[in-house]
Order: C-alpha cells, then structure tokens, then sequence
C-alpha cells in the first residue's frame, strides 16, 4: 500500500512539473513578442479607440498601417464628425498630421512615435513591456496581460496601462490607459490585425492620402447655414473664469478671442475653418503630436493648436502646464454655454 501511494505521488508530482514547464514564464513571453514583432515585415491593423478624459465620452475609429522599419500611416475617425477625420503620417520626408477634407497638412519636427506611448501600435506596447522593469505580468485561459507604466511626456495623468496579447497569435487585444488612481480612461479595442499584410509602393505618401480621404469634398463650414461661428466653451477652466469676448470679421467668417483670467490666466482663439481649394505645402509645427479625444493637435510649451467640427482653435497660455493644457483642451466641447 505504502509503495503504491509512494507510487502516485512521484506520478502526481511529474504531472505537475510538465505542467509547470508547460506555462511560458514573463520573460518567455516579452521574448516570444520581440521575435513575432522582428519576423513582420508589417502590419494592419484596425481598432475602436474611447476616451473618457472630457466632459463626454469620444470614440474613434482607428486605422493603423505599418510598414518595416519607419514607415506609418494612423487614421482617426468618427462618426460625430466626419469631415474633420484625421491622418498621422511618417515616410521618409517627416512626420505629418492631415486633415483631407480641409485639405491641411502639418509638419512635425518630431520622433513620433518612438518619443511617447502609442496603445495602438503594436511596437510602442511592446517597447514599453520592455522598459517597466517593474511590469506586472499575468496569465489568463486566452491572455497574456501585462501591467506597466507609460510614457506620455505631455501628459501625466495616465502613468499606467493594462495590455492583453492573444496567447495564440500574440497579437493585441486590448489596451488600458489608466490614470493614477488605475482608472481607465482609455480604452483600445483591436477587431483585426493582419501581420502579413501587403502595401502599394505610394500608400505612405502625402498626396495619395490627402487626396483619398475626399480633399475634393465641397469645403468645410462650421454653420451649413452661412459664415457664423458657432463658439466653443471650456468645461474646465483650470480656476479661471471667462472676462471678455472679442469678435472680428476674418475673410472666412469670424474669430473669436475669448480670454479667462483667475489662478491661471489663459485664451482661447476660435476662427472657421476653410477648407484649401489646392494642397499647399506643409505648415511646419514647433511641438508635439496630441491626441485630445476628439482631434489630434501639435501642442508646444505654451500652446495647443487643433480642428474640430469645422473650427480652429488655438489655446495659448504662459501659466498653465502642458497636463493642463491638455485638459483644458479636451473639455472645449461645449456650444454657446457658459
């Protein structure tokens, strides 16, 4: 009796040690990611993007092409605001945020995306995994999740993420930004990823994609009715409140200057946007590339330049942070009330 029971346990113990042996440790997996990411010669990539750091939840449509080793095309849209869909961009001659329907282009002197945490490509999650010495690591049925810290230097409110890989294709699922109480304020959801994905030689141009993104679309107006400006407030006014309006007439229409004065003072200039009736070169940006939830922006030290609905807004202050630049930004969503 006492060999038979001697017997099951080395058996018992066996089962348990190929079992053990059978689950990739951290490091396995962060390998076996690097390898996967180092085979592709590309990617596409399409997810659902939502951002809850306003006043109101945004959505966006996102979709991501990559192609080794420098190469990337990120569209943004959204079905509030079509026209105003966005395109970044990286070839050989820069990086460029374009707004097709209104026919802009902007160029960034930057090094997007290697300089901050992008959670919807598949290489920024996997260089961030990597850097977080102190990364969580966890293993469900269907996941590989990783717990770490981000690296959004324009923003401070969002230190950490969650990211889920498909434990059979390795693959991303879904990403988490969390503020720093680990709430999630945003939320990328993967519905595709095709790691053998094939590209025509000009599709990381500027002029194909401004050009298939309906640029020769009857031009953008804020108001469908006439050239009046339909203003935007601020939900978050940093301490401050609103102490004058000015208005001038412009050759589009209308600008607005508004101006907030209390702990922190600061302006907010609004003007219609117009769409080119030809692509002109390229406005060169002195700041970063910002994703505000609603629009992506180039925002500098003192300002946050961006379009949204058929306007251009310039926010511009010498006392605000950039982290509050950011959320004042995002809580402009508000028409005509105070």
């Amino acid at each position: 009796m006492k060999r038979k029971i001697g017997g099951w346990i080395i058996v018992f113990g066996f089962v348990l040690l190929l079992s053990a042996c059978g689950e990739k440790t951290q490091e396995d997996v962060v390998a076996d990611l690097k390898d996967n990411m180092e085979e592709m010669d590309g990617y596409k990539a399409k997810a659902e993007m939502s951002m809850n750091t306003g006043q109101e939840q945004q959505m966006f449509n996102i979709d991501v092409w990559h192609k080794k080793d420098d190469l990337y095309r990120v569209g943004l849209s959204s079905n509030e605001d079509e026209k105003g869909n966005q395109i970044i961009l990286k070839n050989e001659d820069g990086v460029f945020v374009l707004t097709p329907a209104l026919s802009k282009s902007f160029k960034f002197q930057s090094e997007w995306p290697e300089n901050s945490s992008q959670p919807y490509l598949y290489q920024s999650l996997i260089n961030d995994i990597e850097k977080d010495k102190e990364a969580e690591f966890e293993v469900t049925d269907s996941h590989y999740v990783f717990k770490t810290k981000t690296n959004y230097q324009s923003n401070n409110n969002l230190p950490f993420q969650e990211i889920y890989f498909d434990k059979k294709t390795l693959q991303p699922v879904q990403v988490n930004v969390l503020d720093k109480d680990r709430n999630a304020l945003v939320e990328v959801k993967f519905s595709n990823f095709d790691q053998e994905a094939s590209f025509e030689d000009d599709d990381f141009s500027m002029e194909k994609n401004m050009a298939s993104s309906g640029s020769q679309e009857e031009p953008v107006s804020s108001d469908k009715g006439g050239n009046s400006l339909t203003v935007f407030y601020p939900s978050y006014m940093a301490g401050a409140e609103l102490t004058e309006k000015k208005e001038a007439s412009t050759e589009n229409g209308e600008r607005v200057i508004l101006t907030f004065e209390g702990e922190k003072n600061f302006t907010l200039v609004e003007e219609k946007a117009e769409a080119q009736k030809t692509m002109a070169s390229p406005n060169e940006v002195a700041g970063e590339i910002v994703n505000l939830g609603f629009a992506v922006g180039a925002i500098s030290d003192n300002s946050i330049e961006w379009t949204h609905d058929g306007v251009d807004f310039m926010l511009a202050s010498d006392e605000l942070t950039k982290e509050e630049l950011i959320q004042v930004a995002q809580s402009v969503q508000s028409k005509e009330v105070k």
